[in-house]
């Protein structure tokens, strides 16, 4: 017996510790609800705050117009957190369902489905992010080797609500990865037989 009253099994005597097993579960799938509802939301808020985006500035008398789709990584971002949505929307209807029926247990192929799906989202995300980020930062400081100006100080709000984009859609990235090693979790343990 250790100190703190927890049982000590060598490996052949089952120890039963308390834990209801069907409300740890309950819990974990109330988490991964609200998590995929969060990330569907923050995409979507992404995809608004982007592809919304736009402003007109006047120089020497010729009107300039910048929008989302002079920069194609914001296209990109727009359309992978568009398709983040989509797929968290479906995600989230399945998890309201097993809460719902009071089924957690999956199957392995439905698992394996689930974590590769979740870790494709999640890696897409990450791609369109990245290649965001990078234009962002070219905008806001500029390149002066390659003659790119800061193109930030002439669309401040532009570059302003294109930041809030992309800050949500990191958080739905952030997000999207504890919801992929919750499924990976729920992936591997049925590989524990029955324990």
């Amino acid at each position: 017996m250790s100190y703190l009253g927890v049982g000590v099994s060598p490996g052949n005597v089952p120890v039963y510790h308390g834990t209801d097993l069907k409300a740890v579960d309950r819990k974990v799938k109330l988490v991964e609800l609200m998590l995929r509802f969060v990330i569907c939301v923050l995409a979507l808020v992404s995809v608004l705050l982007v592809a919304t985006d736009s402003q007109v500035q006047e120089i020497f008398t010729i009107r300039k117009k910048a929008k989302f789709t002079n920069m194609k990584a914001l296209v990109f971002l727009v359309v992978v957190n568009a398709m983040a949505a989509a797929y968290s929307m479906v995600q989230l209807l399945r998890c309201g369902l097993s809460v719902v029926t009071g089924s957690v247990l999956l199957s392995k192929p439905l698992a394996w489905l689930i974590l590769s799906g979740d870790q494709l989202i999640t890696y897409m995300m990450l791609a369109a992010l990245g290649a965001a980020l990078q234009s962002a930062i070219f905008a806001k400081y500029s390149e002066p080797e390659l003659q790119w100006m800061k193109v930030c100080d002439m669309y401040g709000k532009f570059c302003t609500q294109s930041g809030e984009g992309i800050a949500s859609s990191a958080v739905a990235w952030l997000m999207m990865v504890v919801v992929t090693g919750m499924s990976s979790f729920s992936l591997f343990r049925l590989y524990g037989g029955n324990k």
